[in-house]
């Protein structure tokens, strides 16, 4: 680890190793790290069981795998008597170059989601966390959706009478162009997890296009001169991940590239949301490689717990080497 990230994330160690934090704890210890330039401050909207065991949500890992390390899954990320795996929502507010930057918003309140009821109808005080965190709607520049899942796109639109409004209407919300043509109902392709996603188009994506406030990209797109996005396809075809470079420090936002910190130790494993799952398990490689060989921050778009990690090369894998200093959600 570069000095300047150790700095930032102090030596958290092995999750497994500390007492759940009570609700003061959470409320009072660190949310903020600086990588460079770039101030990374987390907002969780849940965190919790999600209602699928680690046979259900990872039908390619073996049993086995989970049991032999419960010592640091538990009680985070798994529960060993019950199965069940834990997760989070969480949005990353990143601050560079003056401009404020949210990365994906979550499932958002008041939606309709009849096959994805975990997040039918929240009422969550998300919009109250994110002033806590010194953010108003008003003061986003930029939101980034790594791909457009129910639980990523919640939060761009906001229930105002009988209609779905911008939350963040001063802000350019960007999506990958092939994310935004898969996923629109007019176009040829039908997705596997087409009724999953049902209402988010019409809810949560076309009423900030219709705004004007969309920009799509292909390929790679720069924010800033610290930030800038990839496509990662796999886990959907438009997929992307965002690599922080300022200075000596790096960090990746990985998006839904892993659920479970498992896969960073053992990447050969896909979660049952995958689209793709051959080019799933390549590009989740391929970044994993990226983050180690750069000593980058790995920050997932749904790990509860401390929520982000620094890995490095183990042979033909990875190891977990730090915790990032957030808070456990």
């Amino acid at each position: 680890m570069t000095a300047g990230i150790g700095a930032a994330i102090g030596a958290a160690g092995l999750i497994g190793s500390q007492p759940p934090a009570s609700a003061a704890e959470r409320r009072t210890r660190v949310q903020t790290i600086e990588l460079g330039k770039v101030t990374i401050t987390r907002v969780v909207e849940f965190s919790g069981p999600v209602g699928l065991t680690s046979r259900q949500f990872f039908p390619g890992s073996a049993p086995k795998l989970w049991q032999e390390n419960e010592n640091w899954l538990s009680p985070d990320f798994w529960n060993s008597s019950t199965d069940m795996v834990s997760s989070a929502l969480q949005t990353w507010v990143l601050r560079s170059e003056g401009r404020t930057m949210l990365i994906d918003t979550g499932a958002g309140n008041d939606k309709y989601r009849p096959y994805a009821k975990q997040w039918q109808y929240m009422d969550t005080d998300f919009l109250r966390r994110l002033a806590r965190a010194g953010v108003r709607p008003q003061d986003v520049d930029i939101v980034v959706n790594t791909h457009l899942h129910n639980d990523h796109v919640g939060w761009n639109t906001r229930r105002e009478d009988r209609d779905w409004v911008p939350t963040f209407p001063n802000a350019t919300y960007v999506i990958p162009k092939v994310e935004f043509d898969f996923w629109n109902p007019l176009g040829p392709v039908q997705p596997k997890y087409w009724q999953g996603n049902q209402n988010v188009w019409e809810d949560s994506v076309l009423p900030v296009h219709n705004a004007g406030l969309v920009k799509l990209w292909e390929d790679s797109h720069t924010l800033d001169g610290s930030l800038k996005l990839h496509l990662a396809p796999g886990h959907t075809p438009g997929s992307s991940v965002l690599r922080l470079e300022s200075g000596r420090e790096k960090a990746l936002f990985t998006g839904d590239l892993l659920h479970t910190p498992l896969q960073l130790e053992h990447p050969k494993f896909n979660s049952c949301f995958e689209e793709d799952e051959k080019k799933a398990l390549a590009t989740r490689r391929r970044e994993l490689e990226w983050a180690a060989d750069n000593k980058a921050l790995v920050l997932p778009a749904h790990l509860p717990g401390h929520g982000a990690a620094e890995v490095e090369r183990d042979g033909s894998s990875f190891k977990i080497k730090e915790w990032a200093g957030f808070s456990r959600s």
